[in-house]
């Protein structure tokens, strides 16, 4: 069994006087907190530590003490062992913390047993996630989401408990509405849920006309994605010239913020600044962010945003992709963006590309600016590489979209067949094909093609 990882005794009595002095000067409302913190890989035990701290930082919480507890096998009751259990309990009395943190998911019943036993609350890494979202949302829009993800969580963590409903009997003073609380707790939660997914379909409605708008108007989108923590409000704040709250937590973004940029040779943009993503995110919270993550999903570049110092870039990255797989937005062209250069000496600002000179990262510092310029070239550059390589058969009264290919010089090709139907074989900019697509309707019959691709081959019959 392992045991709390005790410092000498001389560097536990100056520990003990630091936390004495620092509850001192500690808000009056602020928790105290005991984590635990338990690896099934010792690999990664550390790194995650370190991770579950920042989070309940974050969260507005003490950390009086770290308990750690490796395990091969979650136990059923306390899905620690009993005697890591009391050990938690005794250090809980003996820092008269008020809360248990756990760096793992728990079963409603594990968590009424360890609260029994520690005589706290006890919140496992869902629940301290769901609590900073709900100290940051500031938006109608991202309280109604976080309500949702709570609910969520809620309904699927209800335990029976002894109140006035649970035992019912046919004598005076006893007779209730024919349900226990626990039936009565899960059939209002189940209401609440409903309420919050007509309001967010509303917004998400509203959201989708906007896009649209911005379709029409042949406008582009670029949305900043990554790991929290990464620093893409500070770029977006950069590139933008806003306001957005940016600071060194994860996840001080919550509500999606959109502005337009405007880029030479390309005209307006808008620029989208997301939720960060985290590792072990729960299903619940992607769900109810679902109207918002759609500005990542409906965008024409993603800006994968990545803290060069952190040494977990890979398997930051690796988070990513797997949220961006759950939410079919891993399809979409990306551009990483390595930022925070300006704390280390190993690199310096610059554009890295592949074999075909597309743009594909981008080394910069958005807090002094450093390589902003490199950025917004490879943003020109990736935006204008969206050339589409199409085959178009034409009939002999189609001579009017044939005349607006010629004005725009993207026939490269033209033959005629035995039924004197022109073959077309054109170079066309994405956003001058849109154009044409609105002009003429029937263009978009029959088109097959995915955007994720500089170059796509097309064969539309018309």
């Amino acid at each position: 069994m392992s045991t709390i990882e005790h410092q000498p005794n001389k560097t536990s009595a100056v520990k003990k006087t630091e936390k004495s002095t620092a509850l001192s000067v500690l808000p009056d409302n602020q928790d105290q907190a005991i984590i635990l913190h338990i690896s099934f890989n010792k690999q990664d035990q550390q790194e995650e530590l370190q991770e579950f701290c920042l989070l309940a930082k974050s969260a507005k919480v003490h950390i009086c003490q770290i308990i750690s507890a490796p395990l091969n096998q979650a136990q059923a009751k306390y899905f620690v062992g009993t005697g890591k259990a009391e050990e938690v309990a005794h250090a809980v009395k003996q820092q008269q913390a008020n809360v248990l943190l756990v760096n793992h998911q728990l079963t409603p019943s594990q968590i009424r047993n360890l609260e029994q036993c520690c005589q706290c609350r006890v919140l496992d890494r869902t629940g301290v996630i769901l609590d900073i979202f709900a100290q940051r949302a500031r938006s109608h829009e991202g309280k109604l989401q976080v309500e949702l993800a709570q609910l969520n969580y809620l309904a699927t963590n209800l335990i029976r408990r002894k109140t006035h409903l649970d035992q019912q009997k046919g004598a005076i003073g006893l007779r209730g509405p024919g349900e226990t609380q626990l039936e009565t707790d899960r059939r209002l939660i189940k209401i609440r849920i409903a309420q919050l997914k007509n309001k967010l379909a509303k917004v998400a409605n509203q959201r989708q006309q906007n896009r649209r708008s911005r379709q029409k108007s042949n406008i582009a989108t670029i949305s900043l994605v990554g790991y929290t923590n990464a620093g893409k409000s500070t770029l977006f704040n950069r590139l933008t010239q806003a306001k957005v709250y940016a600071a060194d937590q994860l996840f001080a973004t919550l509500d999606p913020t959109l502005r337009q940029l405007s880029l030479e040779h390309i005209g307006k943009v808008v620029l989208a600044d997301t939720v960060g993503f985290i590792r072990h995110i729960p299903h619940d919270l992607v769900m109810a962010f679902k109207a918002t993550l759609q500005e990542v999903n409906q965008a024409d570049l993603l800006l994968q945003v990545i803290d060069i110092n952190d040494s977990r870039q890979q398997q930051h990255i690796l988070t990513v992709e797997q949220v961006l797989q759950e939410i079919h937005a891993d399809n979409i062209p990306r551009l990483l963006v390595y930022n925070k250069i300006d704390q280390t000496e190993n690199f310096s600002a610059k554009i890295d590309y592949d074999q075909h000179h597309v743009p594909i990262a981008v080394y910069l510092s958005a807090n002094s600016g450093e390589g902003i310029d490199l950025l917004l070239q490879a943003i020109k550059q990736r935006l204008n590489k969206e050339v589409l390589e199409l085959a178009l058969q034409l009939s002999p009264t189609q001579g009017n979209l044939r005349h607006h290919l010629y004005q725009l010089n993207a026939i490269s090709q033209e033959t005629l067949d035995q039924q004197g139907n022109l073959l077309l074989k054109i170079n066309i900019d994405k956003v001058q094909w849109l154009k044409l697509v609105k002009q003429f309707p029937y263009l978009a019959e029959g088109q097959d093609y995915n955007h994720s691709t500089l170059r796509n081959n097309i064969v539309v019959s018309i």
